[in-house]
């Protein structure tokens, strides 16, 4: 019994140092670290398009209220008044709409946009662009660090053997970039045409 006891103990202690759990365990890392990449990748892929448009947005938006004010400051310059047409009742109140178009125009873009954000939502564009490949870059970091860890394990002794014996363990591939244009970031098109 105490041969017994003794053997299964040598037995155990040979399979813990063949890797019997840590191969798995390194494994699921990797796989872990992969699904990191792959989630990271998602959200480039949801979040930028959505941030474009929303910058686009607010742009036009922008834009649109920019024009009206601009085009009221135009027909306010186009009318004007000479010092003999201040006798002239029509020609003051014509010039006093245009001014006060003017003044209308600036006051409806004031309280319905005290601050323009077109600004703003380019600076928050360009940080979110710049976070996402940071995230994406560290995530596959982490991931090429689990496959180093991994590969190492499974082709080193003492864990070698449990890895080739219990699982058949392959080595992992790190990331490496495939496309030619993986060197490349994504193009932010604002369709200005530039």
């Amino acid at each position: 019994m105490t041969l017994r006891f003794i053997a299964a103990a040598a037995m155990a202690v040979s399979l813990a140092g063949c890797g019997i759990n840590s191969i798995p365990t390194a494994e699921e890392t990797v796989n872990a670290r992969w699904a990191d990449v792959q989630n990271d990748y998602q959200r480039r892929a949801d979040l930028i398009p959505n941030l474009v448009a929303t910058v686009k947005a607010a742009g036009a938006q922008e834009k649109s209220i920019l024009v009206e004010v601009t085009q009221a400051r135009a027909g306010a310059n186009a009318v004007t008044l000479s010092p003999e047409e201040l006798s002239d009742p029509a020609k003051v109140r014509q010039y006093e709409r245009a001014q006060n178009n003017v003044s209308l125009s600036l006051q409806r873009m004031q309280e319905a946009y005290p601050e323009l954000k077109s600004q703003g939502n380019y600076t928050t564009l360009m940080s979110q662009l710049e976070g996402t490949e940071n995230r994406i870059v560290i995530a596959r970091r982490d991931y090429n660090t689990a496959v180093q860890a991994y590969n190492t394990r499974i082709r080193t002794f003492p864990d070698a053997v449990g890895a080739k014996i219990f699982y058949g363990a392959k080595p992992k591939v790190p990331f490496q970039a495939t496309s030619a244009n993986a060197d490349v970031a994504p193009t932010v098109n604002f369709g200005n045409g530039a």
